[in-house]
């Protein structure tokens, strides 16, 4: 079966609609699926959940999207760098889920496993346990959290080969494999594409199988969110 496909909105075609829940790899603007949320806006689907660890910023990243108001709701754990999300919250244009990064994390990579739901200490006696079940063990407090299983993942990565199997790039891997596994039909976006058994299976860092479609963007911006530099003398 070919997963390569001749553009982003090709890739997207067929799969996003309106109203999805969809997860989005990332953190920060780091290890985003640039070229895959710029189709995703063109696309013009609207009503979205995006799960993401953050919102990108005011004009890259998911926050591209939040301009276009396409995202009706957020579940993330970080949305301190975006203005128009902030504007978006406090005027009750936007949902948002708050969720611990750990516990973000954890809720994508037990959907990928098929775990409904898992108890963790993070959380009790705040907000984020509100209306949660709770749960002893062993004279400790846990909160149960719900996995999650978004019908579409956006993700990317440094390599693929055609089977699908895919290398990332170091701290850009974060939550890509997490959200890859996760969703129901999975997007990868790459730097690179060779053929099947170029990649060391010891290198392989996603099997091919949770992979539907790839798109290859080879020279992305890989915008800086904050450059900060000092003289020196």
């Amino acid at each position: 079966m070919n997963k390569i496909y001749p553009s982003a909105a090709e890739a997207l075609k067929g799969v996003v609609a309106d109203g999805q829940l969809i997860a989005v790899g990332g953190f920060g603007l780091c290890g985003i699926p640039e070229a895959l949320i710029d189709a995703l806006r063109d696309s013009g689907v609207k009503n979205l959940t995006a799960i993401s660890n953050n919102a990108g910023v005011d004009d890259f990243g998911l926050g591209k999207l939040l301009q276009t108001r396409q995202i009706k709701k957020m579940i993330s754990s970080y949305v301190g760098e975006n203005k128009e999300f902030e504007r978006q919250y406090l005027a009750g244009e936007l949902e948002l889920e708050f969720t611990p990064q750990g516990t973000l994390a954890e809720k994508l990579r037990a959907g990928g496993a098929g775990i409904p739901a898992f108890f963790t200490k993070t959380g009790v006696g705040t907000l984020v346990a509100e209306g949660k079940e709770l749960r002893e063990f062993d004279g400790e407090t846990y909160v149960m959290e719900r996995s999650l299983l978004p019908e579409v993942s956006l993700v990317k990565a440094d390599v693929a080969d055609m089977s699908g199997n895919l290398r990332f790039n170091m701290t850009a891997r974060n939550f890509n494999p997490a959200a890859a596994t996760a969703g129901k039909i999975c997007i990868v976006e790459v730097e690179r594409i060779v053929a099947t058994g170029e990649i060391a299976p010891d290198d392989v860092h996603l099997p091919g199988i949770y992979v539907h479609r790839i798109v290859l963007n080879a020279s992305p911006e890989k915008r800086i969110e904050k450059r900060t530099t000092r003289d020196r003398k």
